[in-house]
Parts: C-alpha cells; structure tokens; sequence
C-alpha cells in the first residue's frame, strides 16, 4: 500500500525497478495497475517472485549484508537498515532473544525486502524531506502467522507502534502489519497531526482485501511547507553523564541514530564539586522518545533522563549527485523559497573517493565545493 501511494503520487515504477535491481536478488519483478476499492480507484503494486523461488528466512545480519552489498546510495541504505534493525529489536522482545539471533519469516523474503527498500528508494526519487504520518488503525481479531494463531495488533506490531498514535476504527481485520509499522514509525519525522502545507499532488495505494465499509486504502498527501523553512516540533532528549569511558560515547550515537535520533551532540560541562562532565543532547520525532529513552539506559551510566519538546524551523533540502573533477559525489543542498542557499558534500563520500584517488582529503574537499558553486552558477 505504501508502494502503491507513492507510485500513485508520480513515482516511475520504471525507475523504482531500476533502483531495486541493485540489491542484486533474482527473480522478483514490480507491477502496478489500477484497482478499485469501494467506491475509490488506487494503484495496485505488487513484488511479483517467480515460481519455484525459494523464500529464504533471514537472519538480520544477512539483510543488512544484502542492503551494505548493494549498489544502492548510502541514504537509502541506512534508512532500509534501520527499519528492519527496528523490526528486529521488536521481534527480540516479544520472543526473549537477542537481536541477532532473531530469525526472520516473513520479512525476510525476497518481496519483503524489495517492500521496505522499495518505500526508502521511492521518498528518495519523490524528493521527500520529511514524512508526516497520521495516527494508525491497528484492528482487531485474530491471523494466522508463521508463530501460530495471534491476536490483531500482533506483538511484534504492537512493541513498534510504542510512542506512536494509533486508533481502533472497529475493524475485525489486520490493518496494520510488522512491516509496514516498521516502515511508517521508523521513517515519520512527525506524528499525528498534518503539517501546515500546500498540497500539490494525492495518491491512493490499494490493499489487497475489500474491507467493510471502509476502503482499503492508504492516501499520500505531497506538498511544500509554506516560506521555505519549514517549522516543526521534536523532542530535546538530554543527560548529564561524570563516570563513562569517552570510548563509549561512539557506539552509543551510533545507536542513538539507529533508535531514530535526528541529531546527537555532546557538551562538557563543570558539575558539583568541581567535576567534568559531559551533557549528552539528542534531538528525535516526539515518538522516538522511548526509544531513545531505551538505548541511553543500556549503552550509557546514566541513571536517568529529561526531554522537552522544542520547535525549530529547517530549510527544504535534498540530495543530489554533482559530477567533480575526481568523480561524481552525493551532495545535500538546502534551499530557502527555492533559493539555493547551501551545499554540502557529503564528506565520508569525500573520505571514500579521496583513498580511491590516494589524495589528500582537503583536496578533494576544496575540488568538490569548487566543482558544485560552478554547477549551481554561483
């Protein structure tokens, strides 16, 4: 359904299969066609496997090999491996192992992982900034899974919609699946209410049931953010740590950004008795404050925490690829009223083409900024 809105939206199916194809998995193809649900047409898109295929139950190290492997652009990447770590962390708790010993079913098919990178991949060619997602039905009743008969949430779903808004619309059938919970509260940068936007574009992407009285449908709403800078709530999560090895902080950022974090920073700081010490910020979507909340708790000595909520104001940016003297390099560009106002290589890209090249990073650097004020006329 997240597919189908998206393709709706005016994403090229052609260049989302183009895409996909660098995962390097065999025997799978997309199709899109147009349906009718109720009294509503939407698109249909479906990962079509080939019969006869076998359907490999993963661990999660083997997907994030399958995604690190690919050809795919590093964002996309890192946005596919933290839905499924996500998705992980959920099954682990529910069944008392640890991540790396979960085993996927389901999601780890083929179809599967085409389904999760398939949405990273297509915001990526919508030129999505940010994702906005209204509160989730989570039905009722009970399916069939490959642990058995489940009630509707199931508690993988459930353990994922923590922190997130949801609503029961009476519906006795499953709404919400692990996966798609995984895709939609891993990647909203916002929950709950709709943004202050113009609309320029709508797409309807159909579930595979008719459901009663309500159609099965998922509607995608694409649109600017009025003035340029677009204003937004996120939640301030902060502690004052005075007893942990420096060697520490690295796994634990690199653990924040994977529960969520937008940003993560550190401050020293002079505390009681005249003690140094370190407070640890991290910005996150109000509804990853939990999660956030979980990992300072494991990977940190502290004993305890506060957040706020906060507003900022971001430019609109993107990313795009600019053509250098030493290769082409991936590169963040911020507009104001469609103005271009900044652009950023990104520099481990920077590192990775200046040891291809075995030149010194600054020059690549000087080289890159140079090559993209040339592109964009400045």
């Amino acid at each position: 359904m997240i597919l189908g809105a998206l393709v709706d939206a005016g994403v090229s199916v052609e260049a989302l299969q183009g895409e996909l194809a660098k995962l390097g998995l065999q025997g799978w193809r997309l199709s899109a066609r147009e349906v009718r649900r109720g009294a509503f047409r939407a698109t249909k898109v479906d990962v079509e496997v080939e019969a006869g295929m076998q359907q490999a139950h993963r661990h999660l190290g083997d997907i994030v090999g399958i995604l690190e492997g690919s050809g795919l652009p590093r964002p996309v990447v890192e946005g596919a491996v933290r839905v499924f770590r996500r998705l992980a962390e959920a099954e682990a708790r529910v069944h008392g192992h640890s991540v790396e010993e979960v085993h996927f079913h389901e999601v780890g098919a083929v179809d599967a992982i085409v389904d999760v990178t398939g949405a990273v991949v297509a915001l990526r060619l919508l030129g999505a900034e940010s994702v906005h997602v209204s509160a989730l039905p989570i039905g009722g009743g009970f399916v069939e899974s490959a642990h058995g008969r489940i009630p509707i949430p199931g508690p993988g779903t459930v353990e994922l919609l923590r922190n997130f808004p949801v609503v029961d619309t009476g519906v006795q059938m499953e709404l919400v699946t692990p996966t798609g919970a995984a895709i939609l509260t891993t990647l909203a940068t916002g929950a709950g209410r709709m943004p202050a936007m113009t609309v320029e574009r709508v797409g309807y992407g159909a579930g595979t049931r008719d459901l009663p009285g309500v159609p099965n449908i998922l509607r995608l709403f694409v649109g600017d953010t009025a003035g340029g800078a677009a204003d937004e709530t996120v939640a301030q999560v902060e502690t004052t740590i005075d007893d942990m090895s420096p060697q520490l902080y690295e796994p634990l950022m690199e653990r924040l950004f994977e529960a969520g974090a937008l940003d993560v920073f550190l401050t020293p700081v002079i505390m009681k008795r005249s003690r140094p010490g370190t407070v640890l910020t991290a910005l996150c979507a109000p509804e990853r404050v939990g999660d956030l909340s979980r990992v300072l708790f494991e990977e940190s000595s502290t004993i305890g925490l506060r957040w706020s909520e906060v507003s900022r104001a971001r430019l609109e940016r993107e990313m795009v690829t600019i053509p250098t003297a030493y290769g082409a390099l991936p590169f963040k560009v911020s507009r104001l009223g469609g103005r271009v106002v900044t652009v950023t290589p990104e520099f481990a890209e920077v590192v990775r083409l200046a040891r291809e090249k075995s030149l010194p990073v600054r020059e690549v650097l000087d080289q890159a900024r140079a090559d993209a004020r040339r592109h964009f006329g400045d």
